[in-house]
C-alpha cells in the first residue's frame, strides 16, 4: 500500500513573492523548520537537482537525500523526485499555486512507498507528513505574510 497526502495553505501575499521565496531552495533552512541545509547541486535543462540536510534527531543524525525539482513558472507547478531515496521506494512531489480572493493557495501533493521491514509503515509515514506539513506551510505562510508586508511598508 502506498501513502499519499494532499495539503495546502492560503498565504496573503502577492503570487510572485509566494513563488521566488518558496522556490529559493538555498534560503530554505531559513524558511522550514526542519532544514539544517539545502545545497543547490546543478542546474539542467530546467531541473534543479539539490540535497537537503534536516536537523539532526534525538541520536544525533542528521539525514539527508538528494532530488529533483522540476519548476515551471508558466503553470505555477513543481514536480519533485527524490534521486537518493532512503527509506522510500519512491518519493514525488508535486507543488501547485493558485491565486485565490484571500491570496495564493500553495498545495503540496506527495505520493510514496517506503521499502518492506522498516519499522513504520506507509499509513503511519503518511500520518507523520501530514503533520508536519501542516507545521511547515504555516511556518511558510508566517514569513512570506511578513515580507509581503515589509515589501508594502518600504514600497
Amino acid at each position: 500500500m502506498a501513502g499519499h497526502t494532499d495539503n495546502s495553505v492560503v498565504i496573503d501575499a502577492p503570487m510572485q513573492l509566494v513563488w521566488d521565496m518558496t522556490n529559493d531552495i538555498a534560503s530554505w533552512p531559513q524558511l522550514f523548520s526542519e532544514y539544517a541545509e539545502a545545497t543547490v547541486l546543478h542546474h539542467r535543462d530546467g531541473v534543479i537537482r539539490f540535497r537537503l540536510t534536516l536537523h539532526p534527531d534525538a541520536e544525533g543524525r542528521a539525514w539527508s537525500w538528494v532530488s529533483d525539482r522540476a519548476p515551471d513558472p508558466e503553470t505555477r507547478t513543481v514536480r519533485s523526485q527524490r534521486v537518493e531515496t532512503g527509506n522510500f521506494k519512491y518519493m514525488w512531489l508535486f507543488w501547485e499555486y493558485t491565486q485565490e480572493a484571500g491570496g495564493v493557495r500553495m498545495r503540496w501533493v506527495q505520493d510514496f512507498e517506503l521499502k518492506p521491514g522498516l519499522p513504520m509503515d506507509d499509513a503511519a509515514m503518511t500520518g507523520r507528513i501530514d503533520a508536519n506539513s501542516a507545521v511547515q506551510m504555516r511556518l511558510i505562510k508566517e514569513k512570506v505574510e511578513a515580507a509581503a508586508c515589509r515589501a508594502a511598508s518600504a514600497g
